[in-house]
């Protein structure tokens, strides 16, 4: 892609006493183009759906960002929420659901999801989450991996799910780029890209690059040798960012050619991306040591972490990452499986938003990724033991919100707000309990799930025709 700049050279000439002649400009003639590089050249393709104006009254609802509403009510309008509150307005012709004794939340939005890369059926043929060919592979992009026929994509809509991040695996240091999506089938994988959601790298520190690689007497086998690929790799990444600063700068300046741009390389490309705040670090570490060596890092080359993933010792810094501005995601009561993970708490996620940190509920998990709800629902019963009196309206925010912030969409998602999209669940009981499930899900305003309609149960191409396909289980 190359951006041209134009300059003008305006001569005006002139002297006391006399009438000045019109002002000529001088035929500057054709400047050298800017070349640079593109910030999305797979921009995303996907269409809304159509809707139709919706009222939903007499509801529960938690709105994602801490409100309640009992009695509650909202519009859908245009693919937006257009009105919330405890009464809206009914305008003609719009569909109204008596939702007396049932339940509305924001969508539910899983920031760390492998949907896709290793989709259903889970065979070695569609295995596409990790290229585990280097430490550092920051230039695949896990959206080039997507099955858009994964059967898991219609799954988690039946979960109350209305955007996901898919990340690649956590066998590399630097894993990739991660994509947002929503789980709206489409022929490709552009067609579910959430529309301007910022791209992330995947990082990962621990147990998974050490064990991978160390296994193959490579580096790195130790944790120091984690951190010091990791600087190395983003010290490299620093240089690439100073030669392409220095010729952008020379180049609008007049004073350098479109062949005096550096050699475009893709794995530093991310990672430039990265420096200059344009894409997420989302952080695979469990360990609360490694968390803040990683934070240590950060700050030697002048990035940000957005989230650390699965860290299942935030609990031990919440304060620190409350202070960086940075997000867990975290399960509800996964630890003990590998050292790394030994001391994990449930009240982890409890102890992490006491601390006024962004905690978030996340699955890493094609079945997880269904039941969400459940695990924010165990995560609260675990804090409020502990006396932390934690709502319901405030867990929503785990679900919702915090990771619409983790992804950089909390602008246009994540809660029931107005103007922001109607991404929206109707439940048929309170979605904390293990008896409640999604009856309806809107995305963009488009009634795209309905328990009662088989029609709008959504199938992947690879299920059409299988005995027992699309069935209620």
């Amino acid at each position: 892609m190359r951006k041209i700049a134009l300059f003008g050279l305006v001569l005006l000439a002139g002297c006391a006493g006399k009438t000045p002649p019109p002002a000529t400009t001088a035929a500057a003639g054709p400047k050298p183009d800017v070349v640079s590089i593109p910030l999305d050249p797979y921009p995303s393709t996907y269409r809304v759906y159509p809707g139709v104006v919706t009222v939903i009254q007499n509801a529960t609802i938690y709105d994602g960002a801490g409100r309640k509403y009992a009695p509650g009510a909202v519009r859908i309008e245009n693919g937006k929420v257009a009105e919330i509150g405890a009464t809206v307005a009914v305008p003609a012709g719009a569909t109204v659901i008596d939702a007396a004794g049932k339940y509305v939340t924001a969508g539910v939005i899983d920031a760390h999801s492998h949907l896709g890369d290793y989709p259903s059926p889970g065979v070695e043929a569609l295995s596409d989450g990790n290229e585990a060919t280097s430490p550092a592979r920051p230039e695949v992009w896990a959206e080039h991996s997507v099955w858009p026929q994964d059967a898991g994509f219609a799954r988690a809509l039946a979960g109350g799910i209305t955007a996901f991040h898919v990340l690649p695996g956590s066998a590399n240091l630097f894993g990739g780029r991660g994509v947002t999506l929503k789980p709206v089938y489409g022929r490709t994988a552009q067609d579910m890209k959430f529309p301007g959601a910022p791209y992330s790298l995947k990082m990962a520190c621990g147990e998974n690059p050490k064990r991978v690689y160390g296994n193959r007497g490579q580096m790195p086998q130790t944790r120091m040798g984690n951190i010091a690929y990791d600087r190395q790799t983003w010290s490299d990444a620093v240089e690439y960012k100073r030669r392409w600063d220095d010729y952008t700068r020379r180049a609008k300046a007049g004073t350098a050619k479109p062949t005096d741009a550096p050699r475009r390389d893709i794995a530093k490309d991310t990672l430039m991306g990265v420096l200059n705040g344009e894409i997420l670090v989302q952080n695979h570490c469990y360990r609360a040591d490694e968390m803040a060596n990683v934070i240590a890092m950060s700050h030697e080359f002048g990035y940000k972490v957005t989230t650390f993933h699965h860290a299942v010792e935030s609990y031990k810094i919440a304060d620190l990452l409350a202070k960086e501005g940075i997000c867990s995601a975290m399960w509800a009561d996964w630890y003990g499986f590998k050292m790394e993970s030994y001391d994990g708490i449930r009240e982890n996620i409890a102890l992490v938003d006491h601390a006024g940190a962004c905690a978030i509920v996340h699955s890493d998990d094609a079945n997880g990724i269904q039941r969400l709800n459940q695990e924010a629902a165990k995560a609260m019963a675990a804090g409020n033991r502990m006396g932390f009196g934690i709502t319901p309206e405030h867990v929503w925010t785990w679900l919702s919100l915090n990771p619409a912030r983790a992804l950089g969409i909390d602008k246009q998602t994540g809660s029931l707000e107005p103007g922001k999209a109607a991404d929206v669940v109707l439940w048929n009981a309170n979605p904390l309990s293990v008896y409640a499930r999604p009856e309806r899900v809107w995305v963009d305003g488009a009634l795209i799930y309905d328990w009662a309609d088989p029609k709008r149960r959504p199938m992947a191409d690879f299920e059409l025709g299988q005995p027992g396909a699309g069935d209620p289980k």
